[in-house]
């Protein structure tokens, strides 16, 4: 157990943490949505000095409970992890309306997932034999349906929904995108690969409306 503990302990320290998961892209890309939430903040306050803003790192499951438990009192009863949370890449913002009430204005996160373009262009072949060019993508992206539904749940008394998604990498292509190879050929990665793209996952969390574009506009159905 001993040498168990010392090689997990190394490899940790190796991979710094978490870093070892998330690749360097991956990496940048989160700080950068949480810059640019900043400048939001920043803009906010600059913009509207009557008003009161605050930022949040995370949002507990408690407080989400909370929400739920007080527009019906059937919502809102289980949790199991008493310090659960969500913690969103880019943070929450927040504006204190006339009552006194905090009310999310912006959640921001950031999805790196599908490095195929940056391994074609170094000739690196992967797979488990290490003899494809293309890399069969996992499901990792799905974790954000977790975050967009807590932050319905909290929202849930609400009449918009403030929720920015950034996606990137070759698993969201959303056109035929070129990859050149060392010996410069080339590689058409198309968005209509089913072991490639991942975007349709994720649209199930937003009605299959379009994407790259602002769909914050309530609209209205009907069910007979």
């Amino acid at each position: 157990m001993n040498k168990q503990t010392d090689r997990l302990r190394a490899e940790k320290i190796r991979g710094q943490g978490p870093k070892e998961i998330f690749g360097e892209n991956a990496q940048k890309h989160d700080m950068s949505v949480h810059n640019i939430s900043n400048v939001v903040f920043d803009t906010l306050k600059i913009t509207f000095p009557d008003f009161e803003f605050r930022f949040r790192r995370s949002l507990e499951k408690n407080e989400i409970n909370r929400k739920l438990n007080e527009v019906d009192t059937r919502l809102g009863v289980t949790i199991f992890l008493e310090n659960a949370s969500i913690i969103p890449d880019g943070g929450i913002i927040e504006v204190k309306d006339s009552q006194g009430k905090w009310r999310i204005v912006l959640v921001c996160e950031a999805k790196h997932q599908g490095k195929d373009i940056e391994n074609i262009s170094k000739g690196v072949l992967v797979g488990k034999n290490n003899n494809q060019e293309l890399m069969a993508a996992g499901n990792a992206i799905e974790r954000s349906h977790k975050n967009i539904n807590e932050i319905r749940n909290i929202m849930i008394d609400e009449k918009h929904f403030p929720y920015v998604l950034f996606l990137q990498g070759s698993n969201f292509i959303t056109e035929p995108t070129t990859a050149t190879r060392p010996d410069g050929s080339e590689v058409v990665l198309y968005p209509n690969n089913g072991t490639l793209n991942r975007i349709d996952r994720l649209t199930s969390a937003n009605y299959s409306l379009p994407i790259n574009q602002n769909s914050c506009e309530n609209i209205d159905i009907s069910i007979d």
